[in-house]
């Protein structure tokens, strides 16, 4: 999974006057959590753009001013109810030994059967929560449809890897092709042919 660099300084005061004059000018009070005790940084806001405002996910190694390095993952945001500001970040830290849970993006491969015939693809999960090793993670799962038809549901057990383990029930579905009006008729004449010519080839 890849990681992204976050240079922030150590917060010497972490009462409101300074937390908020830390926003005034552009900071975000953070909290660095899995340590011996809590570490308090700040950062500029404009550090996290790739960070927060994107579909992707990634580990952070946070970088203080001293020199001083740790590998962590984001553990909880708060946002300005108004203006959407970032108001405060916490992160949890952890080593490279040390597996870690993550919510995974799911994409979609390949051309779908029952999609072809009419049905309609329905996303049941978007991102799929899993513990591994950092550097075993991928940056997204993929999960192929090809041989979906309607009807057809796609569990979690479909995209199992020896990498990470899946934090969610064998019977939880990504995805599913749901029906449409002209899709039965049109995907019965499919399986009608393809089962014709298996018995022609057969034979022949």
């Amino acid at each position: 999974m890849k990681s992204i660099t976050i240079k922030g300084s150590k917060r010497e005061s972490v009462g409101k006057k300074a937390t908020k004059a830390l926003r005034n000018a552009g900071q975000v009070p953070c909290v660095l959590y899995g340590g011996d005790t809590p570490l308090h940084f700040s950062a500029p806001e404009v550090a996290f753009n790739s960070l927060v405002y994107t579909a992707d996910v990634h580990t952070v190694v946070i970088e203080l001013e001293d020199g001083s390095k740790a590998n962590a993952v984001l553990q909880d945001i708060q946002f300005h109810p108004v203006t959407d500001a970032i108001l405060h970040i916490d992160f949890y830290q952890f080593t490279e030994e040390q597996e870690i849970t993550m919510e995974i993006p799911i994409h979609t491969q390949g051309s779908s059967k029952g999609v072809k015939s009419g049905g309609v693809l329905r996303l049941n999960l978007r991102r799929l929560r899993v513990r591994g090793l950092a550097q075993n993670l991928p940056d997204y799962i993929t999960a192929d449809i090809t041989n979906l038809k309607i009807g057809n549901k796609l569990y979690v057990t479909a995209v199992e890897s020896e990498d990470y383990t899946i934090l969610h029930p064998d019977n939880t579905v990504i995805c599913q092709v749901r029906t449409s009006r002209n899709a039965v008729a049109e995907e019965d004449e499919e399986d009608d042919a393809e089962e014709t010519n298996e018995t022609e080839n057969a034979e022949a």
